[in-house]
């Protein structure tokens, strides 16, 4: 079995924001290829799903993003998870908006839900790095991330968590590069791939 993470906050009031377009994906690849609703499992809410040949729990842990790690943890241990057969989804404010990158293992970028994940599972996970591009100023980077995409942005997130979702069980079979390439040319065909170059 597979797990793919998404990275949020719970509650309403933090749906919209970009920090939660970790929950946005796995959202767009639960409507795609989930067998039930979400419910609560694992200090999360969970659902599984039959991706390519593999049988995948999608997890968005409820437990505040810097304690992301102990959801994550309970459910690697229920199915005996290895750490390589991990997925995470997550923002990441050092890629221009509407880009994505794969990476396996590496640093935490000062992302406090990677941190958590790192600290009660271990480092070398898959992360799936979410561009929302960056305020410009350290200082705004809080109030940045903790608030909602504007509406001139909806169109490209939805269209990124789409891209995701279709091209997801390559991530199931090891292509990672090749789901990296699927999502881009997907962005540029819809006319979102000039965001950053």
């Amino acid at each position: 079995m597979k797990l793919f993470v998404g990275l949020g906050n719970p509650g309403a009031r933090y749906a919209g924001h970009r920090h939660n377009i970790g929950f946005m994906a796995v959202d767009a690849i639960a409507d795609r290829y989930a067998r039930a609703p979400f419910r609560s499992r694992f200090q999360g809410e969970a659902t599984e799903a039959e991706i390519g040949p593999h049988r995948v729990l999608l997890i968005k842990p409820q437990t505040y993003m810097n304690e992301s790690g102990r959801s994550v943890g309970e459910a690697m241990r229920f199915f005996k998870i290895d750490l390589a057969d991990v997925c995470v989804f997550h923002d990441e404010l050092d890629l221009p908006p509407a880009k994505l990158r794969v990476k396996r293992g590496g640093g935490n970028a000062g992302h406090n839900g990677l941190r958590s994940i790192t600290a009660h599972c271990g480092n070398d996970y898959l992360r799936i790095r979410l561009g929302i591009g960056h305020p410009g100023d350290k200082a705004l980077v809080h109030a940045y991330v903790l608030s909602d995409f504007a509406k001139s942005e909806r169109p490209w997130v939805t269209d990124l968590c789409a891209a995701i979702a279709e091209a997801a069980g390559l991530l199931t079979t090891g292509e990672e590069a090749s789901f990296q390439n699927r999502v881009h040319l997907a962005l540029d065909a819809g006319g979102h791939g000039a965001a950053g170059g």
